[in-house]
């Protein structure tokens, strides 16, 4: 098949709001997420150094921040932030926030 279509409602989340789409759309290299937070919502910090993934994070909708190895980005909506694999990352949600995560080696 040359395409598959998903809602990402239809896909059972993880840690809260984090729906991983790459399965459900059958996806050989390229991680995509999509992550729907309340305000108030704080993910874990982690990095991608054992798998090589670099991630971009687009905030669709909301307000957040994201501390990448100890700084502070503030982030509105339209928004998009690179990480490097090894840098350790984390997300709070400021208010209501909508974000799509892709990621690949």
């Amino acid at each position: 098949m040359a395409h598959t279509l998903v809602d990402y409602e239809d896909v059972d989340p993880v840690g809260g709001g984090l729906h991983f789409l790459r399965d459900a759309l059958d996806c050989s290299n390229l991680g995509v997420s999509v992550l729907d937070v309340e305000a108030g919502w704080s993910g874990k910090p982690h990095d991608h150094e054992d798998d090589g993934q670099e991630e971009v994070y687009v905030l669709v909708e909301g307000a957040a921040t994201a501390t990448v190895e100890g700084e502070t980005v503030s982030m509105s909506a339209g928004d998009a932030l690179r990480v490097d694999p090894g840098a350790t990352r984390r997300l709070d949600a400021e208010e209501d926030s909508l974000f799509v995560v892709a990621g690949a080696p």
